[in-house]
């Protein structure tokens, strides 16, 4: 079976490889286009978050949010309230935000392993500033439209962690005995949390811009299978495609839910040498996509009022 996978793998890629050979003036203007992305919009929007959440972590952020949120985050989740810092981080800064401080936590030994897998299934979410801005103002021309999306994304993320609070057995933070937390000085903190930040935006500008390339022959396709498929590629492509109607805010908040296949990698590069498995993420994301989805369904006639 992993050698017939394989196989098929390799000859899909060989297609991508032919079509972008074929395509070479094509995907060097798309693939600009995704680089002037990155510059205008992903970077200002997520580089200084990256820092500032890392620089946090280093500093004691979850720690100092245990004692008020555990009582929340354990009944509800099964995640120790330490876990509180990645769900806040990545509700305000954006993928892959979430995952980075859940995978810090994790590697810190401030979670256990079940506890960090159930918290990557609900704690890596869009940014509320595209929701409202790019999504809400840009596409359907209301602000009032990009509340709601980001109020149904929030609630489909919630909703999905308490499905998905029973995943994985295991001892908890507290069962396993951690070492006391060790405060770190401000420069050192902010000096290490520059240079990973760094690392992890050149990975995220990669994928950003390899599925920009790959989702863009998608828009072509003309009904609903063009801009679905682009959706569940690489959100920012879908942004263009958008029209101010129902179908449009369903499929904006289920594809913002769901994250697309770019946010899945750039999710795995920020998890690599942790040791989780991406498999939480990627299940919890397919769930908040359908959630967000339904939900917009049922709102949709009052938010585009």
């Amino acid at each position: 079976m992993r050698m017939r996978w394989r196989a098929a793998a390799c000859l899909a890629l060989v297609g991508v490889l032919v079509l972008f050979l074929a395509e070479a003036g094509f995907v060097r203007a798309a693939a600009a286009e995704a680089l002037a992305l990155c510059a205008r919009s992903v970077i200002p929007a997520l580089f200084p978050f990256l820092v500032v959440s890392s620089l946090l972590l280093s500093l004691g952020l979850g720690e100092l949010l245990s004692p008020m949120l555990a009582g929340l985050m354990e009944p509800l989740f099964r995640v120790d309230g330490v876990g509180s810092s990645a769900l806040l981080l990545g509700l305000v800064g954006g993928y892959p935000i979430g995952a980075k401080t859940a995978a810090d936590l994790y590697r810190r030994g401030r979670l256990s392993r079940p506890e960090a897998e159930r918290l990557l299934a609900f704690c890596n979410n869009s940014n509320p500033v595209f929701l409202i801005s790019v999504l809400g103002a840009g596409a359907f021309g209301s602000v009032r439209a990009g509340v709601w999306l980001w109020l149904i994304h929030l609630l489909s993320a919630l909703l999905t962690g308490l499905l998905f609070r029973g995943r994985g057995r295991g001892p908890t933070r507290r069962e396993m005995g951690t070492a006391a937390f060790q405060a770190v000085s401000l420069s050192s903190a902010f000096v290490a949390a520059v240079g990973e930040s760094l690392s992890g935006m050149l990975s995220v500008c990669a994928f950003v811009t390899f599925f920009y390339v790959l989702a863009r022959p998608l828009t072509a396709l003309g009904g609903w299978l063009g801009p679905t498929l682009v959706g569940l590629t690489e959100l920012f492509s879908l942004t263009p495609l958008l029209r101010a109607d129902r179908f449009s805010f369903i499929l904006a908040s289920a594809m913002a839910g769901w994250g697309g296949l770019s946010v899945l990698c750039q999710t795995a590069a920020v998890l690599e040498g942790s040791g989780l498995c991406l498999r939480s993420c990627a299940a919890g994301k397919a769930v908040q996509g359908l959630l967000a989805g339904l939900l917009a369904a049922a709102l949709a006639g009052y938010a585009l009022a």
